[in-house]
């Protein structure tokens, strides 16, 4: 894919999954990529995996939720790499109730879950947004994708009430911003992943995902490379005049 090589790259929740494939795409493209990840051993991990493909790679450690570890692990980047020109909001939580990997019910859900799902899904997309928007500003130029879910735009009864509702205010985030940046040369666009075999995933109930997979027009479960390589898309110098959109890599599940 053309226009990666020397853009700077950060990817949320990069240590594994989704995340991480999102990273590993953008740095085979040749950007120089920052992995960060709440958990310093994932980040570390999958930096290094990059490291030794040749890959310019940076591990590092924030909590999204928090606007200081946020601004930190940017000054850090910025030591490292440079401003940044691409940010990919991955990072998210989508809590289970129980050891059966079922969704938690509103019934059974915590204000304090409640809350800690819209500071990871949400919140941080906001902080992460707002602490490189400004460079990207001085630049002319820059692109933000937002992982979203199909859970965000129909009823997916996988999921819990809180993470949908994350989801789904991720596309309003994504169009807002879109209209609100494209005056400074800023993309703005989200994707919307099915049901993606990954870490993630495996902790839903085993019988939830083979339905899903059943439902699914191309009977399978998506891989994460096919969210990366969209992402890849869509902050590639192909993709600008793309902004405001949601993609669904979803192999036609829960089609809207």
């Amino acid at each position: 894919m053309s226009g990666h090589r020397g853009k700077i790259v950060l990817v949320t929740g990069a240590g594994r999954g989704i995340g991480q494939a999102i990273a590993d795409a953008h740095a085979a493209a040749g950007a120089s990529v920052a992995y960060l990840d709440h958990d310093p051993e994932l980040a570390a991990a999958a930096a290094a995996a990059a490291a030794q493909r040749g890959a310019a790679a940076l591990a590092v450690s924030a909590d999204v939720a928090d606007e200081a570890s946020v601004a930190l692990a940017i000054a850090r980047i910025g030591d490292a790499f440079g401003p940044i020109n691409v940010l990919i909001n991955n990072a998210g939580i989508s809590p289970k109730s129980g050891a059966d990997g079922k969704r938690a019910r509103l019934g059974d859900m915590s204000a304090d879950e409640w809350r800690r799902v819209l500071d990871v899904n949400l919140t941080g997309a906001f902080l992460c947004a707002s602490a490189v928007v400004p460079g990207m500003r001085a630049a002319g130029r820059g692109a933000i994708v937002s992982v979203s879910s199909v859970a965000g735009k129909t009823y997916c009864d996988i999921v819990g009430v809180h993470y949908a509702a994350t989801k789904a205010a991720l596309i309003g985030f994504t169009k807002h911003l879109a209209g609100e940046l494209g005056p400074d040369g800023i993309t703005v666009n989200a994707v919307a992943p099915g049901r993606i075999d990954t870490p993630l995933m495996r902790g839903s109930a085993p019988e939830a995902n083979e339905a899903a997979r059943l439902a699914t027009p191309l009977r399978r479960l998506g891989k994460a490379e096919d969210v990366a390589q969209t992402c890849l898309f869509l902050t590639s110098d192909n993709a600008a005049f793309v902004t405001g959109q949601v993609c669904d890599v979803a192999g036609g599940w829960l089609m809207t």
